[in-house]
């Protein structure tokens, strides 16, 4: 089954609210043109298709787009504040902390190089903080403690309010997921 049935529920609802049958749109350091017809989502920086996953989170941001993308809230949230979150977590912590605490707990510092490989800019969280513009209007901090004598280094993603206004939990899960990986 797959991403199926997930994937034709987004094209159809961006099939009905979009005028265009060609869009873009930036997602982290890529650009992606969507072909609405053909139902293809292209990566501009390798001309390839978008992986599923990819594609789902595009889509449900181009919807949202067009239904009118929420005002940032300004307040920062964990992950485990968001419905379903709790539940949700262990799966979160696996995929997108544990990942970034291999990377750069032993050096929490070397984080702000991706501050040029991305949209992102330098922050006063931790010892090291960032924040990615994912997408137009979905910031996301990262933030690293380095360890000491008693505890190992720790990390976090937050998000800003708003986003459970724009993707469910588990699109948010994928997000992160992805942000990790490249980061």
């Amino acid at each position: 089954m797959g991403y199926e049935p997930a994937l034709d529920k987004a094209w159809s609802e961006l099939k009905s609210l979009s005028k265009e049958s060609s869009l873009s749109v930036k997602f982290l350091s890529d650009e992606y043109s969507i072909d609405v017809n053909k139902r293809e989502i292209l990566s501009l920086a390798c001309n390839i298709k978008a992986k599923d996953f990819y594609s789902i989170l595009i889509l449900h941001y181009l919807i949202q787009e067009l239904k009118g993308i929420p005002r940032l809230t300004s307040e920062w949230a964990s992950f485990q504040e968001f419905d379903g979150g709790q539940g949700y977590y262990p799966a979160f912590r696996k995929r997108v902390i544990e990942p970034i605490i291999r990377k750069y707990g032993s050096n929490p510092k070397s984080l702000l190089e991706s501050v040029e490989k991305f949209s992102a800019k330098a922050v006063q969280f931790g010892d090291s903080g960032i924040v990615i513009e994912a997408f137009k209007g979905i910031p996301i901090l990262i933030t690293l403690w380095a360890g000491d004598s008693e505890f190992g280094p720790e990390a976090n993603m937050l998000f800003d309010k708003s986003i459970t206004k724009i993707f469910p939990t588990e699109d948010i899960v994928v997000l992160g997921g992805i942000v990790a990986s490249l980061v």
